[in-house]
């Protein structure tokens, strides 16, 4: 079977089922595991990702507000490697190339191509889909171990906090500028973890919010998490979120218990990974239950 992944999330997925030959193209975001980026890049940005926050931010508003797409995707380059599934998304017209183009694409092919959408908005949802991206590619038996060996992680981050007598409230900060609160599965994580979250919603989109709301929310930890930002990324425009009026005197920061995470690799791709995000999140939120179960260099203080 000739694979093609348009979703970071789905490579990863690939890779953990054994299928990492049988992968003949990815998207540009595609960078995990390393071999990912050896293979045929069938997409590029139409914005550059190197500008500030609120550039991205207005640039994407107004490609989608005029119908454009954020990204292309070279249907030649489809036409030569000429798969057998695409593994794509609907769920996010931000995240990768629209659906609708995958299947325009698909027209030029000779073959008969199976494109399959995953639409997680929930961790067993993430789990669903390695499931079913195991069964479509003759791996049942490997996804249903590692949805097994995940599926014990979250159980065990679930049975230390069951109990916990105090449950901070948290903010999950998607993106810096404008300030979004992370929805999807990220406040179900919170919950899981032994916090709360007052401002995203599990299964729902991130919302724009208001440092209006987050100053009178008060929350009692930050974790900065921007979609598509690793920590040195986050970093150069940290300053953001320094300046803002009221910043200093939030419980969160007064207290340092505000941190900047790797979103990129933990919590904005849905794939395996998202567990570790738990863990991650599992060390900020009740660190005198969970003691250096984070990788390293995963997140830091602001």
């Amino acid at each position: 079977m000739r694979i093609v992944s348009l979703l970071p999330s789905a490579t990863e997925i690939v890779y953990a089922l054994g299928l990492g030959e049988q992968l003949v193209g990815v998207s540009h975001e595609c960078d995990f595991p390393p071999e990912a980026k050896t293979k045929s890049v069938l997409t590029k940005a139409e914005i550059n990702s190197a500008y500030p926050s609120r550039q991205i931010d207005a640039a994407v508003k107004e490609k989608v507000h005029k119908g454009i797409g954020i990204y292309h995707l070279d249907q030649e380059l489809l036409k030569k490697v000429n798969p057998d599934l695409i593994l794509t998304q609907e769920l996010c017209e931000v995240c990768a190339v629209s659906f609708s183009e995958v299947k325009k694409a698909v027209r030029i092919l000779d073959s008969d191509t199976k494109i399959v959408s995953l639409e997680p908005k929930r961790l067993g949802d993430i789990l669903d889909n390695i499931k079913t991206v195991g069964e479509i590619a003759g791996r049942q038996a490997e996804a249903a171990k590692l949805v097994a060996e995940l599926q014990q992680r979250i159980d065990n981050v679930k049975a230390i906090t069951k109990d916990v007598d105090f449950r901070p409230t948290t903010l999950c900060l998607d993106w810096m500028d404008p300030p979004y609160a992370a929805g999807h599965w990220v406040p179900e994580m919170v919950e899981i973890a032994g916090g709360v979250d007052s401002f995203g919603a599990t299964g729902q989109t991130s919302v724009e919010i208001t440092w209006e709301r987050v100053i009178e929310a008060d929350p009692e930890r930050i974790i900065v998490m921007p979609c598509g930002f690793d920590i040195p990324r986050t970093i150069k425009e940290i300053g953001l979120l320094k300046s803002v009026k009221g910043w200093n005197q939030i419980s969160a920061v007064r207290n340092s218990r505000a941190y900047i995470a790797d979103g990129n690799s933990y919590f904005s791709r849905p794939g395996p990974r998202v567990v570790t995000g738990l863990e991650i999140l599992a060390e900020i939120i009740q660190s005198d239950y969970f003691i250096d179960v984070a990788p390293a260099n995963s997140y830091q203080w602001i």
